[in-house]
């Protein structure tokens, strides 16, 4: 498929967090990100976890990356990235969802003024 299934908008805390990663973990987060945005349906890569809110799953080095996201489809298909984290376990965090939750709304709130 030569076509993105959807654009990826990083949000600011997204932004910072993909910049502090080690340069090879944020390589293959990216590399991820790629491989889904062109079609590859793979939950070990992208996962929904809540009602609306979907994380991109990056493992590397003993570490797992998580990207918090969530679809808009108004119009242009587009997928927000939220924030992430880096952990150990495998469980996510409520307020990491909480977190994502909260940005959600705000990204419609403001975009429906």
């Amino acid at each position: 498929m030569d076509t993105p299934l959807f654009r990826l908008i990083a949000l600011k805390d997204a932004i910072e967090f993909l910049d502090n990663l080690p340069d090879k973990a944020r390589e293959k987060v990216l590399y991820n990100i790629r491989k889904v945005r062109f079609g590859v349906k793979d939950p070990e890569l992208f996962k929904k976890i809540d009602t609306e809110i979907w994380e991109f799953r990056t493992a590397y080095m003993g570490m797992a990356y998580r990207l918090f996201a969530f679809w808009d489809n108004d119009g242009e298909t587009l997928v927000i990235a939220t924030h992430g984290l880096a952990k150990k376990s495998q469980k996510t965090p409520q307020r990491d969802k909480d977190k994502a939750n909260a940005l959600r709304k705000e990204w419609f709130d403001n975009k429906n003024k």
